[in-house]
Order: C-alpha cells, then sequence, then structure tokens
C-alpha cells in the first residue's frame, strides 16, 4: 500500500499506539454528555467522531447532538458518508480497494470547502453545507446552505478524521479505539475486504488515538471506556 503522500514507504504523522494509561468505563449517556461538554469548552467548535465502525461512530454522534441540544445549544450535525465522491470515481479500481477507499472515496475537500473552514469558530459569516451526495443514488442532494449562530458547534462522524486533508479542521476528536478483534466482528461483511486492511494502515500512519482529544474503547459501544 502506498503511503500518505501516494509514495510507497512513506510514513505519516504516527505509528504505533501510545501507552494505554487508565481506562474509565462509563455508561453510553454519560460518555455523550462528557464529549457534549468538551465541546463546549469554547464556543462554536468542530467535534468529530473518528471510528471504523460508521454505524457506531454515527450513533455516538447523535448522542452529543442530542446532549447538546438538550442544553440549548445549537448543532450542526453532518455525516461524512454524504460526503462522499462520485461512484465512477470510488470504484474505479473496484468496491474492495483499500488504498481506494482511504484516499478517494470521502471528499475531505468538499467536507472543508462547505462545512468545516466555513464553520471555524473565529468565523463572521458562518454557514454549512448539510449534504453533498446521497450515497444510494449517486445523485447531489442539493440542499440550501445553512445560517448558524456563532454558537454552533459541528458534530460530525466519519472515518480517517486524522488525515492531513482534515485534522486541523477538527477542533476535538473523538477517537474510537477497537481491537482487530472486533473490527473483523462488527464492520460489515461487505466492507471489511477494502475497511480493515485501510484502518490497520491509518493507525499505523496516522496514529490518531495520540492526537485525539478523547479516545474511547469501543469494542462494545453499550459498555465503553475513556482511556486517560
Amino acid at each position: 500500500m502506498t503511503g500518505p503522500t501516494g509514495r510507497a514507504g512513506t510514513a505519516g504523522t504516527g505509528g504505533t499506539a501510545g501507552p494505554v494509561g487508565t481506562v474509565s468505563p462509563v455508561t453510553p449517556k454519560a460518555l455523550a454528555g462528557l464529549l457534549a461538554g468538551r465541546a463546549l469548552a469554547s464556543p462554536g467548535l468542530r467535534l468529530g467522531v473518528d471510528g471504523p465502525v460508521a454505524a457506531d461512530a454515527h450513533a455516538l454522534a447523535d448522542d452529543i447532538a442530542a446532549e447538546l441540544v438538550g442544553r440549548a445549544v445549537p448543532v450542526a450535525r453532518v455525516c461524512a458518508d454524504d460526503f462522499l465522491r462520485a461512484r465512477s470515481l470510488r470504484l474505479e479500481h473496484g468496491p474492495d480497494d483499500p488504498d481506494a477507499f482511504a484516499e478517494g472515496w470521502y471528499d475531505l475537500a468538499a467536507l472543508r470547502r462547505e462545512v468545516l473552514d466555513p464553520m471555524d469558530p473565529g468565523g463572521t459569516a458562518r454557514t454549512w453545507l448539510p449534504r453533498l451526495r446521497d450515497p444510494g443514488t449517486d445523485r447531489p442532494y442539493r440542499d440550501a446552505r445553512q445560517g448558524a449562530v456563532p454558537a454552533t458547534v459541528v458534530v460530525l462522524d466519519g472515518r480517517f478524521l486524522a488525515r492531513w486533508e482534515i485534522a486541523d479542521a477538527v477542533d476535538v476528536r473523538v477517537h474510537l479505539e477497537v481491537s482487530p478483534a472486533a473490527r473483523a466482528r462488527r464492520v460489515p461483511a461487505d466492507e471489511r475486504a477494502r475497511l480493515l486492511p485501510a484502518w490497520e494502515q491509518y493507525l499505523q500512519w496516522f496514529d490518531p488515538a495520540a492526537s485525539a482529544a478523547v479516545v474511547v474503547r469501543h469494542d462494545r459501544p453499550s459498555h465503553p471506556a475513556v482511556r486517560a
């Protein structure tokens, strides 16, 4: 597999995971409350939930958004799966190619352009696009841009959020740490051929746990644990 700059053997910004440290079990509800609190450290932050199992990251991001709304905080809820490149580009090398999946499926430039950059906490005219492309029909959604007040928190879920193309546009990144065995068990069967090697590569090159604001052990979503 090629490196993150496209050259074989090129190292990324990280390597193996750091020390395990203290692990504190929490309930899913308490976890959502904890992460919502981290998002409120400063007005209008951009929070991202990064994990290999899309459904798990999506569900946790939904819970964080609901917790924020319950605290009367406006939320811009965004899913990276709604910012995929066109199917013809994604599948140019077939559906199972891990390099193509890691580097070519998600339109990270569009996600930055349409959501993360205009929603920078220091911006004066904050707007965002909820969705770009329907992954089912492969057609643009044509949603209207939404305005946002300064206190609006972006809650994003997706994969590869520590990649160099997007990492600096996520203020609070939550990394879901899932063991290889749990990944093999929980990732849908039709994604395993591309996702499992691509995610292992991502962990080795970008070391997302080392740069995350919060690392959550997430082998069992019903029994998460926060790693200090």
